[in-house]
């Protein structure tokens, strides 16, 4: 089938899917300038051919030319070989996140004598419902232990096809996919911002306690204590929450799955013990740790966010926060593969339909494996 085939079936496909979360934040932002991956500071990376994606053996830093033509696993056929489920969590039965609002077209008002923290004085109680859907394979036998994925900002249908075909064709373990829905809004004050950018080990125990159950007892399955068969995705602030579901909760996680991950100054409230929010963890604390049995995948486009909001704090730029995520996993030795993408923005869905199934079977490659 000819490339231009491949783009028509994509765009027909993207008229159902939902769009990512974390792509809105484009549109309230100034357009960020195209940055360059050879640019003084940034990790050195291979340069790939036009349209190819790296090998899911190889580790390190790589650079994708400026086409992303969708992989043939997720163009076709949308129906799945497995079951989905979907129902509903009410945040008035949560210990963890009883819910929080910011008032809408508020934000925050930086810190006199701290320009790095955010005041915000419109967030209050407010009630919310999640959606958790999960994808259950085909070839899932009932009463036995399965690894799983989870993934953050409710139903996502590519990860679910990506799986669906993979595991069918033994390029990946037989799993248990879970999409989990945030609790509404963006950045400081909201809910999701709440959720995914604290530093802390919160929403992992969140998880573990209240939502895994009900995907058990919900879905029939039985989902492995194992944490090498256990995975975290996400994008943006969603690919931030992966990331910190591992590293404050090892011992539950140990793959980490993360497109154009808000590895910024973003968490609220303001927490003294890591005073920068996620870009703490390429700034001090993966630097200073002992290296943790992660592994890792993540990916960043040339024309992701530069959000010079009313901090100035200058920890606000995703690209840098990225390339330096990339540079502190190399030295402290971990496992892990680096995506510079060109032509790409935030969240970028032309990148995700490149990419999801190598990055799966990169996360993957060494389950079972001594």
């Amino acid at each position: 089938m000819r490339q231009v085939e491949l783009w028509i079936i994509l765009m027909l496909q993207l008229c159902w899917l939902p769009l990512l979360k974390g792509v809105q934040d484009v549109d309230v932002h100034p357009v960020p300038p195209t940055r360059d991956p050879h640019a003084p500071g940034y990790v050195t990376a291979t340069e790939l051919p036009d349209g190819q994606v790296p090998s899911k053996e190889a580790p390190g830093n790589f650079i994708l030319g400026t086409n992303h033509p969708p992989t043939p696993e997720l163009i076709g056929s949308r129906i799945l070989h497995g079951l989905v489920i979907e129902f509903t969590m009410e945040s008035t039965s949560s210990f963890f996140y009883p819910g929080i609002a910011r008032d809408q077209g508020t934000f925050g008002t930086p810190d006199p004598s701290d320009p790095s923290s955010l005041i915000v004085t419109t967030s209050h109680p407010t009630p919310y419902s999640r959606k958790v859907a999960v994808y259950i394979p085909k070839s899932y036998v009932q009463g036995t232990l399965a690894p799983f994925i989870v993934g953050a900002d409710g139903i996502d249908r590519v990860l679910f096809t990506a799986l669906d075909r993979l595991i069918a064709e033994h390029r990946i373990p037989m799993m248990i996919g879970i999409s989990i829905g945030n609790g509404g809004g963006d950045s400081q004050g909201s809910e999701r911002g709440l959720e995914y950018d604290t530093l802390s080990g919160r929403y992992a125990e969140f998880v573990e306690k209240e939502v895994l159950p009900l995907v058990e007892s919900k879905g029939g399955v039985r989902l492995s204590n194992d944490p090498s068969a256990r995975a975290t995705m996400g994008t943006s602030s969603g690919g931030a929450c992966a990331f910190t579901m591992a590293w404050y909760h090892p011992d539950l996680y140990r793959r980490v799955l993360s497109y154009s991950g808000t590895f910024v100054n973003q968490q609220w409230p303001h927490d003294p013990a890591t005073p920068h929010g996620a870009w703490e963890y390429h700034e001090r604390l993966i630097p200073e740790a002992p290296r943790k049995p992660l592994r890792l995948w993540l990916e960043v486009g040339d024309r992701d966010l530069l959000n010079l909001n009313v901090m100035r704090d200058g920890m606000h730029d995703w690209v840098e926060g990225n390339e330096r995520m990339a540079k502190v996993l190399a030295e402290k030795g971990y496992p892990y593969q680096f995506l510079f993408a060109r032509n790409a923005g935030h969240g970028d869905r032309f990148v995700k339909f490149q990419t999801l199934p190598e990055a799966l079977e990169w996360l993957w490659f060494d389950y079972g494996k001594k």
